[in-house]
């Protein structure tokens, strides 16, 4: 199969699977990733080759757009009305995810903690891609406005993924090496540091010129985007001189954007909505193409569903610790707990580098993601549509 035929395939069965899986109120990217499977070489092997050599760097456009679109829905605003626990809920339950997984998976799996903590910083992100159209609908219904429910699981989640992001790529750097660099210790937090530095400044350029200039929202997107990837062609050239988290200053310029220009933002933002639609199919259908199934079906397939276990526990006792003495009552901790449960958009965006750069752990990765995706997804996304009502309550006009 040649590669347009490939994609015309890939991109008409996605829409028509994931309209029934709307329908049935099920994540579509579930049917996207049995696609993949299907259709992958550990199956049917029908998809073209040149395709599956592209999949990094559809993979890497994927997440521009996912974090911009982070960033253009980040009100900072409403983060500081909340207040602390969404400070922490942006970091804590990822931190407590990645101590389970860097605990238990050695003893289970035979790995070094290095690559555990690789492992765990995969599984600890939450999707934005299951969460947040709930919490805007629960948003529009007036569920849980008193205490700003929606918006803590918003901001949080967004944030979340950027910190979990940025400790990705600082594990996979030692675990590259094969040992521990003490340079690390400053790489991270210089890395942190340099790609918000960078953000600001691209930021500022851009802003100027739509404050300047009268462009359409194609030209504005069209910017954006081409800011975006120059970012992260800055990193790579950097790279064996310097860290640079270009991802934070891709989501940080999405941020300045809504707080200088909301309405440009949203403008923006739509454009942006329809650009995911296309690379949300795209995206997970070839991380299922890269799974083999073999694997997934061994014993350490198994293992994994219980290592996955072990680190929502860890994930949930972390959200439980962010909402320690805060207004939230039981039901809506609980909700908030249940809501932080769903992985898929970062799983599908990382979970196959350490495979394709060679990891001895890449393979455990690559499953370790695509199952928590499977069983993660569908079950947060109908516990969040069946118990919003019992458990938050509804503002009164």
């Amino acid at each position: 199969m040649n590669l347009f035929l490939s994609l015309g395939l890939i991109l008409l069965l996605g829409f028509l699977g994931g309209y029934i899986f709307d329908k049935i109120k099920l994540p579509r990217l579930i049917f996207y990733i049995f696609i993949g499977i299907l259709f992958g070489p550990s199956v049917l092997n029908l998809f073209d080759e040149t395709l599956l050599n592209m999949s990094p760097y559809l993979r890497q456009i994927a997440l521009v757009i996912i974090l911009t679109r982070s960033g253009l829905s980040l009100n900072i605003d409403a983060l500081k009305k909340i207040g602390r626990p969404a400070i922490l809920m942006c970091f804590i339950p990822a931190c407590m995810e990645m101590l389970g997984v860097a605990i238990f998976a050695p003893i289970m799996f035979d790995i070094s903690i290095f690559e555990a903590l690789l492992l765990g910083s995969v599984l600890a992100a939450v999707s934005p891609a299951v969460v947040v159209p709930r919490m805007i609908k629960l948003q529009e219904k007036g569920y849980g406005s008193t205490n700003k429910v929606p918006e803590l699981i918003m901001a949080g989640a967004s944030c979340d993924d950027i910190f979990v992001i940025v400790m990705f790529y600082a594990f996979k750097g030692t675990v590259s090496e094969s040992k521990f660099n003490i340079t690390m210790l400053y790489q991270i937090p210089l890395s942190i540091i340099l790609g918000l530095l960078l953000g600001f400044i691209f930021a500022i350029i851009l802003i100027f010129i739509f404050k300047k200039f009268k462009t359409n929202t194609v030209i504005k997107t069209t910017l954006m985007l081409g800011f975006s990837f120059l970012m992260i062609g800055i990193e790579n050239i950097l790279k064996p001189y310097i860290s640079i988290s270009s991802l934070l200053g891709i989501m940080l310029l999405g941020i300045l954007l809504l707080y200088s220009l909301r309405d440009t933002a949203k403008e923006v933002k739509k454009n942006y909505d329809g650009l995911w639609y296309v690379f949300e199919i795209l995206l997970f259908v070839l991380v299922g193409a890269a799974v083999d199934v073999k694997y997934a079906f061994s014993l350490d397939g198994l293992k994994l569903i219980g290592l996955l276990a072990i680190s929502l526990s860890f994930r949930s006792l972390g959200v439980a610790m962010c909402l320690i003495k805060t207004q939230f009552n039981l039901k809506e901790k609980i909700f908030v707990i249940i809501s932080y449960l769903p992985k898929a958009t970062v799983q599908a965006s990382i979970g196959a580098i350490a495979f394709q750069e060679g990891l001895d752990c890449g393979m455990l990765v690559l499953v370790a993601a695509v199952i928590s995706i499977l069983i993660t997804a569908p079950l947060g996304a109908i516990l969040m549509d069946n118990i919003y009502d019992k458990f938050l309550e509804l503002k009164k006009e």
